[in-house]
C-alpha cells in the first residue's frame, strides 16, 4: 500500500493503481476521446522503452516483438524513445531490425540505427555543475552521460549493476565528474528515497531550470537533460523526418517524461502501469507491460484501425 491505495510493482517502483487489481480491459483515459474505429491512420509508432515495450525484468516478450514485426510489414514506421543511452538500446535496435532514427537521452540526441549521431543537445557546462553539487546535497547516486560514455564514481552499488544488466554495456568509473562537464548528454540521479527524490528535482528546477529539462522517468530516477530534451520534441523531430504529420503518429510510455510525447501526438497510449497522471495525460490506456501492454495496444488502435483502410 502507498498513501493507503493499492499500489503495484513496476521495474524500478511503486506507481499507484487507478482501477480494481482484478480490472484487465482497456479504457479510455478521456472520455471524450473516440474510439479505435474512428483513430486517424497511424504511420509513425513512438515507443518508451523501459516500462513499455520491455516487462518488468527488460525482457522484450516474443508477443512484443511479434508486434513491432507486424507493424512494420503494415508498412507503418515504428522507433524509439528512451532515456537511455545510444547504446543502451543498441541490442533492441538490432532484435527489432529498425530502421529510422531512434531518441536517446530523453530526445537529447537523435541517431541512426548504427548510432551515428544525427541531433544532440547538451547541457551547458555551468548548469551542468550546478545540477551535479545539487544532486549531491540531496545525498543521491549520480551517473553522468556523454555522447557515448556512461560515467560513475562508484561502479559496485547494485543500482549500476541493474543498469549495467539492463543497458548491456559497463559504466567507465571516475573520481570526479569535474572533467567531464563540457560533454554532458544528461545527468541521472537515482535513490530509493521518493521524498528525497521530489524535493532534488524541484530544487534543480528552481536553480537551473532555465537550463536544464528535469523529470523523473521513474519515482526513484531522476533525469536532467538540455530544457529542449523532451520526448515530444524527439517525436516531432522524428515525424518530421519521415514526412508525417504528427496525428497519424501513435506514440506509447509509462513515465512522466512520456506525457510530452503524448502532448504532440495524434494518438496516445498509456501503459497500465503507469502513474494516475500520466494514464490521464493519454488518450487510451492499455494493459500493464507485465501483461503485455504494449503488443496488445498495437494490435487494438495501430494494426486493427489500419487492417480495414
Amino acid at each position: 500500500m502507498a498513501g493507503g491505495r493499492p499500489c503495484y510493482l513496476t521495474h524500478t517502483g511503486l506507481w499507484p493503481r487507478t482501477a480494481d487489481p482484478c480490472q484487465r480491459r482497456f479504457r479510455i483515459a478521456d472520455p471524450a476521446a473516440s474510439d479505435s474505429r474512428s483513430l486517424p491512420q497511424i504511420r509513425l509508432v513512438v515507443s518508451d522503452v523501459d516500462g513499455t515495450l520491455v516487462n518488468n525484468e527488460k525482457v522484450l516478450t516474443a508477443r512484443a516483438r511479434d508486434a513491432v514485426g507486424r507493424v512494420l510489414e503494415a508498412g507503418i514506421a515504428f522507433t524509439i524513445v528512451s532515456a537511455r543511452p545510444p547504446r543502451g538500446m543498441k541490442m533492441l535496435i538490432d532484435t527489432l531490425g529498425l530502421r529510422h532514427p531512434v531518441a536517446a537521452f530523453n530526445g537529447g540526441m537523435l541517431v541512426e540505427p548504427d548510432l551515428t549521431i544525427l541531433e544532440e543537445r547538451l547541457i551547458p557546462e555551468e548548469p551542468a555543475r550546478q545540477t551535479i553539487a545539487i544532486l549531491n546535497r540531496c545525498g543521491v547516486e549520480i551517473w553522468l552521460y556523454s555522447e557515448c560514455g556512461w560515467y560513475v564514481t562508484n561502479p559496485a552499488t547494485q543500482r549500476v549493476k541493474r543498469e549495467e544488466a539492463s543497458v548491456h554495456f559497463a559504466p567507465a568509473a571516475v573520481t570526479s565528474y569535474d572533467g567531464l562537464r563540457t560533454r554532458v548528454a544528461k545527468l541521472a540521479g537515482v535513490c530509493d528515497d521518493l521524498d528525497a527524490m521530489a524535493r532534488c528535482e524541484q530544487e534543480v528546477l528552481r536553480q537551473c531550470g532555465r537550463h536544464v529539462a528535469a523529470v523523473r522517468s521513474q519515482p526513484d530516477h531522476l533525469d536532467v537533460t538540455h530544457p529542449q530534451a523532451t520526448k515530444g520534441a524527439a517525436v516531432t523531430s522524428l515525424a518530421a523526418r519521415l514526412h508525417v504529420p504528427l496525428e497519424n503518429v501513435a506514440t506509447i510510455g509509462d513515465g512522466p517524461n512520456d506525457v510530452s510525447m503524448f502532448q504532440v501526438s495524434g494518438v496516445s497510449i498509456a501503459m497500465g502501469n503507469a502513474a494516475p497522471e500520466t494514464q490521464r495525460a493519454a488518450r487510451f490506456v492499455t494493459l500493464s507491460n507485465q501483461e503485455d501492454g504494449f503488443a496488445a495496444a498495437m494490435e487494438r488502435y495501430v494494426l486493427r484501425p489500419s487492417a480495414g483502410r
